[in-house]
């Protein structure tokens, strides 16, 4: 199992499980929007993290420390990127916007992290990866579109798009630094996110029930918690981040396209929805580019060689 979790293979499995579980996010948001105020429901989230890793992650508290003391900052920098903020702006946005607007404007993604990446680290992806990402963003476009040019042509930004877009850029950041990452169990990782960016959203929780938008205690607002702590976080942050490690961001940036095929695949299976003949165009666009996106070249299949045989050496 452990040498599983290195292989190319588990990448595959673990980086749609994570799309898969924010394309259900997305969907609860959408449904809860109006009702659950995102800060408050982020302080909630996180509270529900820390209260789960914290066992898991006091046996390795004490020796994980020093590594954290060393960069205090890159802790901070990751649970702000990847979860204080990027978790709030993304149910504050889908407030705002409309399904299409979501699955056009989020599909800026992977090429803001193909671009945080190359800034940060001048890390490039092969032509062919490359090539992979335009592909199945237009397997992304297809869906949306419903292959109809005019709906593009109508689209329009508002407000949660915008939203949306700085959102993809503070996700970008933390998806292209996770290389930083001190060596740290999973655990500990979790739970200080959860702390920093539960403290972090305490005041705009506390602002927001000040202005008559508190969290109230119904089912819809329990369901929601749960699933943002122990799906979204949990399951989609551990897969995710695993994943990157094995593949790097630029390549995992690809498999965020398979979120729009996620959430068309829950709308047919739960709100009865149909599918239809731009439904399989988008879908078949979208394996083919993740498919060669997720190739690694020459040089990246040696580099997993090598680290394969020091493992087991």
């Amino acid at each position: 199992m452990s040498s599983f979790l290195r292989s190319q293979a588990a990448a595959c499995l673990l980086l749609p499980l994570a799309a898969a579980s924010w394309a259900g996010n997305h969907a609860l948001a959408r449904y809860a929007g109006g009702h659950v105020p995102p800060a408050s429901l982020a302080v909630a989230r996180w509270i529900v993290v820390a209260l789960v890793v914290l066992p898991f992650a006091l046996v390795h508290l004490r020796s994980d420390w020093a590594h954290m003391r060393r960069a205090p900052w890159l802790m901070v920098l990751f649970a702000v990127t990847g979860g204080g903020v990027f978790g709030t702006l993304q149910f504050a946005a889908l407030h705002f916007t409309t399904a299409l607007n979501m699955g056009v404007v989020g599909s800026v993604a992977p090429a803001f992290i193909v671009a945080a990446s190359f800034i940060l680290f001048r890390e490039r992806l092969t032509v062919l990866q490359l090539l992979g990402v335009l592909v199945s963003l237009s397997g992304v476009v297809a869906i949306v579109s419903q292959l109809d040019l005019a709906r593009l042509a109508a689209f329009s930004f508002n407000g949660g798009d915008l939203i949306i877009i700085v959102n993809m850029v503070f996700w970008a950041i933390y998806c292209a630094c996770l290389r930083l990452r001190p060596p740290i169990h999973p655990a500990t990782f979790l739970l200080s996110m959860a702390v920093i960016a539960g403290l972090g959203n305490l005041p705009f929780a506390a602002l927001e029930h000040a202005f008559g938008y508190p969290l109230q205690a119904t089912e819809l607002t329990v369901w929601t918690v749960l699933y943002a702590a122990f799906v979204t976080t949990l399951l989609a942050y551990a897969a995710w981040n695993r994943g990157v490690d094995i593949v790097g961001a630029p390549r995992a940036s690809a498999f965020l396209h398979t979120v729009p095929l996620f959430s068309a695949l829950l709308a047919t299976t739960f709100l009865g929805e149909r599918i239809e003949p731009y439904h399989i165009a988008g879908f078949a666009l979208i394996l083919a580019g993740v498919t060669l996106a997720a190739r690694p070249s020459e040089s990246q299949r040696t580099a997993a060689r090598q680290g394969e045989r020091s493992a087991t050496g």
